[in-house]
């Protein structure tokens, strides 16, 4: 039986809400646990009431965590083709510098160039927390890798780039929208390409995830049509939009907040369109 089917049971019984309560406070402790990996718990108002709710950790900056990317340099996902059919479109507009946000060790360069052709003079520039910008820099040496660089600097590296590739960590930042980076920074790139986003129709909030390692985050979730707006108001078009579906994302005790399948996005700004002056 699924979990919506016995929820249902639950609302026609007379003890349904301590039932509810005893349920979820379960469900908030397996969230604790190795079992609750990957899972999702909790409403939150902001990042500091999810962190305030949950134990003290590292976070994403527990080195450990790096490991789980290896898989994605040997092989790429269904979601990862229009990032590459769009990146080969900007390619063969002149792009040659590009802006991977939370890329980890350069997992997308090292994975997509086994599939498109990269430019022999891209620049491909990674913004990372500092133990992943250790590792990358390791790695990229071995592999003698010319073209992937890494900094800790997103405001400068993203003034450099005419391509912005976020996939999946824009919502664990903090400061999880690209409309205030690029308002900030003044930056404007042609491309924006955002994949693995926790859109949905209805109001933004926080929840938590269980990332694995004894470690936690808070992760923002979108209004689409607020997100969209947002960005569109510096001049840019959304262009294709498509589903992830190896995404998903299920409260216990918020069937209202569920999300079927992520969602990918690509904007792009014309050649002709003003710059927005940033506001701060």
């Amino acid at each position: 039986m699924t979990i919506l089917n016995w929820a249902r049971r639950l609302q026609k019984l007379p003890n349904a809400p301590v039932l509810r309560s005893v349920l979820l406070r379960l469900k908030g402790q397996e969230f604790l646990t190795p079992k609750g990996f990957c899972k999702y718990f909790g409403v939150f108002d902001g990042f500091d009431a999810a962190r305030a709710w949950l134990p003290p950790n590292e976070g994403f900056h527990n080195p450990a965590l790096a490991q789980g990317y290896q898989e994605h340099i040997r092989h790429v996902f269904a979601y990862d083709y229009p990032v590459m059919w769009w990146l080969q479109h900007a390619f063969r507009d002149g792009a040659r510098t590009l802006l991977d946000i939370g890329g980890s060790y350069g997992v997308h360069y090292h994975a997509y160039g086994r599939y498109i052709e990269m430019p022999d003079d891209l620049i491909w520039e990674v913004v990372e927390l500092p133990a992943m910008v250790a590792i990358g820099r390791e790695f990229a040496a071995r592999q003698k890798v010319t073209g992937l660089r890494f900094t800790g600097d997103i405001q400068e590296a993203g003034r450099r780039a005419s391509i912005w590739l976020c996939s999946g960590t824009l919502q664990y930042l903090d400061e999880g929208r690209i409309d205030r980076w690029l308002r900030t920074s003044g930056a404007r790139p042609s491309h924006i390409l955002l994949n693995k986003l926790p859109i949905y129709d209805g109001s933004d909030f926080v929840t938590a995830q269980n990332i694995g390692c004894d470690c936690y985050a808070p992760v923002h979730v979108y209004n689409r049509a607020k997100f969209v707006r947002e960005v569109e108001d510096l001049g840019y078009a959304l262009k294709d939009e498509w589903k992830v579906h190896e995404r998903s994302l299920w409260i216990p005790g918020h069937p209202e907040c569920a999300i079927q399948a992520f969602s990918g996005l690509y904007f792009s700004r014309p050649v002709s369109t003003p710059l927005v002056e940033a506001t701060h």
